[in-house]
């Protein structure tokens, strides 16, 4: 124990390194089947799901509707169409958009009909299908990627958003917003890719009004751990003199007391999910990362066969995801 008055010891955090291979070039034709065999065969996943009882299936039907929409409109590549109409979860992400979606629209009615919402780096789908359904919702979503960015500006133009979403590129930290101006924020896995996460998650909660609320997921352990990547897809963060640069850390039970709960109080809500078998998730990443024909179209069952609810993070068997409902008192 250290005396009284004292600073903790400071816990060693373990760091992975993760090296990308270069991806063979599909040919055209290669494309072609790849994608009418995904469209084909992702029916019968999930189906296959749903009788797994996979949580956020729902959010399949959401990207469709949106889909549709912007084809009619014919606003968007149809590269960036076809995998929101098909492809538009992987991994956690079923169980992430149950929460964060679910969390969302029970809170509706307690956010009005006016709810002035802030989506911090989501996946686009989050925020644009939170849109389509509440109507008088206003949205400011904000992604310091440009390009990324962009896209979703399209969409929501083709959706027909108009005046009632912004967007704006700038990180969480520098964002022009005034302080207590929303009534909901929503930031799922994007936190951990943050090195100051500390300085963004007071970012977010200074925006909030009070009795407003923040959803939020992150990655989590057992034990804490970071990781280094040697791919800047981004091209935000500087990278070391080895080339690698930082690409997330998984929290602990510890570490969400420390890094978030020190700034928010503990969450009115949580919840954990990740895989019975350590190591499943990373190497599924790395398969996705290398394999340009990985078949996105079985995402659901593998999440159905290989992942599970946790009662906590340290029950954690490998990898997972916490999410929060976070209520500013």
């Amino acid at each position: 124990m250290p005396p009284d008055g004292a600073p903790p010891p400071e816990v060693e955090i373990g760091h992975t390194r993760i090296t990308v291979p270069v991806p063979r070039v599909l040919t055209p034709a290669e494309r072609l089947w790849l994608g009418v065999r995904g469209a084909a065969l992702l029916p019968i996943a999930l189906a296959r799901a749903r009788r797994l009882n996979v949580p956020g299936l729902r959010w399949h039907a959401v990207a469709m509707r949106l889909g549709l929409r912007l084809l009619a409109r014919r606003t968007v590549r149809w590269q960036s169409l076809y995998r929101l109409m098909f492809f538009p979860l992987d991994s956690t992400r079923y169980f992430e958009f149950d929460f964060l979606g679910g969390a969302a629209e029970a809170g509706a009615a307690e956010a009005g009909a006016a709810c002035r919402y802030l989506d911090v780096s989501s996946p686009r789908l989050l925020p644009l299908g939170l849109l389509w359904e509440r109507p008088g919702w206003s949205a400011t979503l904000l992604n310091p990627h440009l390009p990324d960015l962009e896209l979703t500006k399209a969409m929501a133009e083709g959706l027909g958003f108009g005046a009632r979403c912004r967007t704006i590129s700038s990180s969480i930290a520098e964002a022009p917003l005034e302080p207590g101006s929303f009534d909901l924020i929503t930031c799922m896995s994007v936190l951990e890719h943050i090195p100051r996460d500390g300085e963004a998650l007071e970012a977010m909660w200074r925006l909030l009004r009070p009795g407003a609320r923040l959803l939020l997921s992150v990655p989590c352990a057992a034990r804490a751990f970071e990781q280094s990547i040697d791919r800047n897809e981004y091209g935000l963060l500087a990278p070391e003199a080895d080339g690698f640069v930082f690409w997330q850390r998984f929290y602990d039970e510890d570490g969400l007391r420390a890094r978030i709960f020190s700034v928010t109080g503990p969450p009115v809500r949580q919840a954990v999910y990740g895989e019975t078998e350590p190591g499943a998730f990373a190497r599924n990443a790395q398969a996705k990362r290398s394999d340009p024909a990985y078949p996105f179209w079985r995402e659901a069952v593998m999440m159905g066969r290989e992942y599970a609810v946790f009662p906590s993070v340290p029950a954690l068997p490998g990898e997972g995801v916490a999410a929060m409902e976070l209520v500013k008192r």
